[in-house]
């Protein structure tokens, strides 16, 4: 791929507000990336697959400013996330240059991720309303962070694995397969913004250290800009998230995921 720079300040600002609002959502920020620089007409380029790497920066940062305290007071939960990352750090060392080179470039393997997934989604809310029978939200489990098992903490971490797939979205693989293992909605999703820590920042560091860049003036001016966006963007996102699943579950992001996925395989088709 070619390493020239090709992106403006308009389009880099364009992909922070995106990746800023999906990233925590279940619905893939990398997906959405790919598709608005394929509708933008941002041309391929190292510098595309990197930036789409790193502009996870800013999210990161946003989980770090508003769960400081969390972290802080609360140092067993730092060593479950760690446990959680371990899968996912092992598979996506592994696939690394598989994911970057191919995954990335495949429209086809993002529109079925997201449609399969979304289909995914809406039958284990189903499924979850069958067997648990869903009790007034007041009654619902008080499940905190601190008591999510080392066991338990494993096993999110190999559902978020599955993400390394353009399209899948971690924060749908491990909010789906924590909804799956008993723990509560809040819970799961809390440690999901916690487990994008170490995940999204080693992801962003072995691709720089995989791909460095020129550091020219005009990368470092794009780059900056883009994650200050994501940074702000995110911080929405999260607050709305926690506020949205107080009363309501998954179900729209599953219809959303297949309503983009079944739009993408048309627009191939033509």
């Amino acid at each position: 791929m070619n390493k020239e720079v090709t992106m403006t300040i308009i389009q880099a600002i364009i992909l922070g507000l995106v990746e800023g609002i999906s990233e925590f959502l279940p619905i893939s920020s990398t997906a959405h990336l790919i598709i608005t620089t394929k509708i933008l007409r941002i041309v391929s380029s190292e510098f595309l697959s990197s930036f789409l790497i790193s502009i996870q920066l800013g999210a990161i940062l946003s989980v770090a400013v508003l769960y400081a305290k969390t972290i802080w007071q609360k140092p067993e939960l730092i060593l479950k996330i760690a446990a959680a990352f371990i899968p996912t750090a092992i598979i996506g060392l592994t696939l690394y240059r598989f994911i970057k080179n191919f995954l990335l470039e495949s429209l086809l393997t993002i529109s079925l991720a997201l449609l399969f997934g979304g289909i995914i989604i809406i039958l284990l809310e189903k499924y979850f309303k069958i067997k648990h029978k869903i009790k007034p939200k007041n009654e619902e489990s008080k499940l905190e962070l601190e008591d999510i098992s080392y066991r338990k903490a494993v096993y999110i971490g190999l559902f978020q694995s599955l993400a390394v797939v353009p399209g899948v979205s971690r924060s749908a693989a491990t909010i789906m397969g924590g909804l799956s293992l008993g723990i509560s909605r809040k819970s799961i999703v809390e440690f999901s913004f916690l487990l994008a820590l170490p995940t999204m920042a080693a992801a962003t560091a072995l691709d720089l250290y995989k791909s460095p860049p020129l550091l020219d003036g005009s990368i470092i001016s794009v780059w900056i800009i883009g994650i200050i966006i994501s940074f702000a963007t995110a911080i929405i996102g999260i607050r709305f998230f926690l506020k949205y699943i107080k009363n309501n579950d998954f179900q729209i992001f599953g219809w959303y995921r297949i309503i983009i996925g079944l739009i993408i395989l048309a627009v191939l088709a033509l």
